[in-house]
């Protein structure tokens, strides 16, 4: 077996635990929520219709969610909470998590090794990088946040 192939199936495991362990605990909260004073609201009939659409149709949803940064656990928390059935969460998940594997086992890795030879060899421009790369992300939290607080109404 090859270095990819062994590493994509380390990988698809590791995505299968942990995506379906998600699943679980969000199927056990959407359980005790069901039997706490939440009880009430979560029966609405507008809450209930929201639960049938994602039962019927969040498979899609959470497939695409493993090529997403940041949507992958909140979408199979919220097929646990609502209940989604098992018969179409697995496909979901087995298919997204393939994919996750795959791009994360060739291009991910491709990625890592390539900063790593660029420290190795250039070890001024990996930091150069680094430096750019954190600026970057300051910069887009600094506009989010100043935007954000422009946005909400002045307190007479």
């Amino acid at each position: 077996m090859g270095k990819v192939a062994l590493t994509a199936l380390t990988l698809y495991v590791i995505v299968l635990l942990r995506a379906g362990g998600t699943f679980a605990v969000g199927w056990l909260a959407g359980a005790g929520a069901r039997r706490s004073r939440l009880g009430g609201r979560i029966s609405s009939e507008k809450f209930q219709r929201v639960e049938r659409a994602i039962q019927r149709w969040g498979a899609p949803v959470v497939a695409v969610s493993f090529l997403t940064v940041g949507f992958q656990t909140a979408a199979n928390f919220l097929a646990g909470t609502m209940r989604m059935p098992l018969t179409r969460y697995l496909p979901a998940l087995f298919i997204g998590g393939a994919a996750w594997a795959l791009v994360y086992a060739t291009v991910g890795i491709g990625v890592l090794k390539m900063i790593g030879d660029l420290f190795a060899q250039r070890t001024a421009y990996g930091v150069t990088a680094v430096v750019v790369l954190v600026l970057a992300v300051a910069a887009v939290v600094v506009y989010r946040r100043r935007r954000g607080a422009a946005a909400e109404p002045a307190e007479s």
